[in-house]
């Protein structure tokens, strides 16, 4: 098996994914997507996307565009070019399809996808989840998953930025 081959085939533009989802849907399959910079992946990534998967379903990964990464985490970032970061994900066996998209919020995607359930990591609450509204406005479900919030992109590379000989 080329395994290059099948995870550059779980990522998708969104029409692509459109289309994706509606078959999964004709088959009786419902969607959970979640979302993210994932600009450094790391163990608090992983949870986070095997909890969603537990949700049931298949998962979609929703990557942010290195444009909005700069715009919501400033110069300098990302750190990693969004389709290497897009492959990565795609990569984990609990991820059906990756998306990147260009919004520095991932509303436009939740319209057009309509996720039965949109899973959000414990850096949230349910209350303070940006897309929520979205969601709940055509009957969907927002989920709280992963293990508590002691993992960050920024911090791990702010700890290298630190470490480097000057």
């Amino acid at each position: 098996m080329n395994t290059e081959k099948t995870i550059t085939q779980k990522i998708f533009n969104r029409e692509q994914l459109r289309h994706v989802a509606a078959r999964w849907r004709q088959a009786g399959e419902s969607i959970t997507l979640a979302n993210g910079a994932f600009d450094v992946l790391h163990v608090g990534h992983i949870r986070y996307l095997h909890a969603a998967k537990q949700l049931g379903g298949r998962l979609v990964v929703a990557v942010n565009s290195d444009d909005s990464v700069r715009k919501l985490k400033g110069e300098g970032r990302p750190i990693m070019p969004d389709s290497e970061r897009a492959e990565l994900l795609a990569a984990l066996g609990d991820v059906d399809a990756v998306v990147i998209f260009p919004e520095t919020d991932v509303c436009g995607l939740i319209r057009e996808l309509r996720p039965e359930i949109h899973a959000k990591g414990t850096d949230y609450t349910a209350a303070t989840v940006p897309e929520r509204n979205e969601v709940l406005a055509y009957g969907g479900r927002v989920e709280i998953v992963g293990d508590p919030k002691s993992h960050s992109s920024t911090d791990i590379i702010e700890s290298c930025r630190e470490q480097r000989p000057s």
